[in-house]
Formats: C-alpha cells, structure tokens, sequence
C-alpha cells in the first residue's frame, strides 16, 4: 500500500494505496493474546477512515473548484494537509496514538512510528508548501510532545511523543530538503529499531521497571 502511494500518479491511486496500506495493517494488530490490541486496531481504523474519508472529500473538492469554486482552494489544501497530520499523529492530531500505543506489540509498535508514516510524509511532500499552517503544527508539535514527556512513566508513551517531536523536525526538513529527510528517516527508524528491541528483550512497561 506505501509503494503504491508513493508511486502514484494519480490522486485515486495514492489514495487507494493509504486504504491498502491501511487494511493490510489492521490484521497485524489483533493479538490473540494481548487483550487490548482489539480495541486499538479499532480505534486506530476508525482515526485512519475519518482522515481518509477527508483526503476522499478533498479530491472531490479539487475537481470542482478547479472549475468553479478557485477561492475555496486554500481551505481545501488545509483539509488535506489536516488529514495527513491526522494520520502521522501530529498535534492536535495526535489524541488517538498514545492510547493506540499501549495496546499493541512491541513489533507493530516499530510499524506505527515508521513503516506507517512514509505514505503521509510522501504526500505532504508532492502537494503541500511550507505555509503558516504547518509552521504552526510543526512548532505546537515541538512544545506539546516536549512537555508530555516530562511527566511520563510508560515507555511506549515516551516513545510516542519522542515520534511527534522527530516527525515535527522531519516535516520541517522534507518540505526543504528531500535528500536530508531520507537521511533523517533513515537514521530515526535505525535508532527506534534499536530501542525497541532493546524493550522487547527486556520487556519492562515503565521508566520504574527499567531501573530496578
């Protein structure tokens, strides 16, 4: 579903590949025998069909006012831009991830905070300019994901506003610099490999656990 995405030339295609992407993740979160990822995977599709549903909406919106409705364009492209943020779990976005988080694996963890972010951050990419809008999303992602880590116990919350905080510098850097971005995504997705293995092996939910 991501290499559709990001292959794509058409704005059905692209959005195509986000609902393939999306259907082909939701089995991997069910676990037989980790009770609360049934109710994550369903949170986490109905976040994906509502900002899915709005890209939908947007594309329909395109069509139409490229013949009728011009002034109407920037309310249409902050839509879209919205939808995507919605996806990558930006703030103010970002109300449906943490919980998510504390309900699936260790493996599907890794998944979320990077495989899952490449198709949005590709079309943010391809059809979004650094506007007030972002800017401001970047900046209030900065302080939000910095102050919630200050008084966070679980590590897997940890690591999801730690995730906001680098997708906020990465946004900033992919609407500049395409090739600094895949070096950044690169080395993030290295270290969060790292850090999660390191978790799983050790298997400790909390900064308390950690040092005992």
């Amino acid at each position: 579903g991501t290499l559709i995405t990001i292959s794509s030339f058409s704005w059905f295609s692209m959005w195509m590949g986000l609902e393939i992407n999306l259907l082909s993740f939701i089995p991997l979160m069910n676990e037989v025998n980790n009770p609360l990822s049934s109710e994550a995977s369903f949170k986490y599709f109905i976040i994906q069909a509502i900002s899915s549903m709005l890209i939908l909406f947007n594309f329909l919106s395109f069509l139409i006012s490229k013949e009728y409705l011009t002034p109407l364009n920037f309310l249409i492209e902050l839509i879209f831009d919205s939808a995507l943020l919605m996806k990558l779990g930006m703030v103010p976005f970002h109300f449906w991830l943490p919980e998510i988080m504390e309900g699936i694996s260790w493996t599907n963890t890794f998944l979320l905070l990077t495989w899952q972010k490449i198709a949005p951050m590709i079309l943010i990419m391809y059809n979004s300019q650094m506007n007030f809008f972002l800017i401001s999303i970047i900046i209030l992602s900065l302080l939000i994901s910095g102050i919630n880590n200050w008084n966070q116990t679980s590590i897997k919350k940890i690591l999801t506003f730690s995730s906001i905080n680098h997708m906020s510098w990465m946004l900033s850097i992919l609407l500049l610099n395409q090739s600094l971005w895949m070096f950044y995504f690169i080395f993030y997705t290295l270290i969060s490999l790292s850090m999660i293995l390191m978790f799983k092996k050790i298997w400790t939910p909390s900064i308390q656990d950690f040092f005992k």
